[in-house]
């Protein structure tokens, strides 16, 4: 409390501040300060790190879609050489059938 008192006093009379209280404050101001340079570093990099993890996740989401697309390709080509004969067939029926008609 006297430590108060004497700090209340001489602030009082004549406009004096601590020093220890005003070396205190500079103190802190110069951290919040020097942390500034190291945020914002931090923040950049951890946006950099994010940016390039969306890039490689769409990388591999385009990869994935492209090879559904072949897969589906491949499937209607086989499909479509495994009917030509049921359908070469289904034709030859037809003519035999309206020729002996």
């Amino acid at each position: 409390m006297a430590i108060f008192n004497d700090v209340k006093t001489s602030t009082m009379e004549n406009n004096n501040v601590n020093q220890q209280i005003t070396d205190a404050v500079t103190q802190t101001n110069v951290k919040v300060v020097a942390d500034a340079p190291a945020m914002a570093l931090g923040s950049i990099y951890q946006t950099a790190a994010h940016s390039t993890a969306l890039m490689f996740q769409n990388a591999v989401n385009a990869q994935n879609q492209q090879n559904i697309l072949s897969q589906a390709a491949t499937t209607q080509g086989i499909t479509l050489i495994y009917s030509i004969d049921t359908a070469a067939d289904g034709v030859a029926v037809a003519h035999i059938l309206k020729d002996e008609v």
